[in-house]
């Protein structure tokens, strides 16, 4: 028998990783970011098989994250089954570029 001890201050976001998790894409666009409670509200896209589109504040994986981001950034990340709070990989979107 193995037991594993994980330790970390960022809520469920490594166990959900480690307990073999489904990883869906998740996308959308930022409405708001919390410094203080480290938090985004986040405009998401449908993500097939996690959650439907709609309007949620997300807690990050990593603190430092949320002083790479801005209001109106579109967003990629990584999101986990049964994880509805943390988003992971938090990566901004470049954008396109008009004709």
């Amino acid at each position: 028998m193995q037991v594993e001890i994980v330790l970390a201050d960022h809520g469920a976001a490594p166990l959900a990783q480690q307990a073999g998790k489904k990883e869906h894409t998740f996308r959308g666009k930022i409405e708001k970011v919390d410094e203080k409670a480290k938090t985004l509200t986040v405009n998401g896209e449908n993500v097939e098989g996690w959650m439907p589109a709609m309007t949620m504040t997300y807690a990050l994986d990593k603190e430092e994250t949320i002083k790479k981001v801005k209001v109106g950034d579109q967003i990629t990340a990584k999101v986990y089954d049964g994880d509805f709070k943390v988003l992971h990989d938090v990566e901004v979107v470049p954008p396109k570029e008009k004709k």
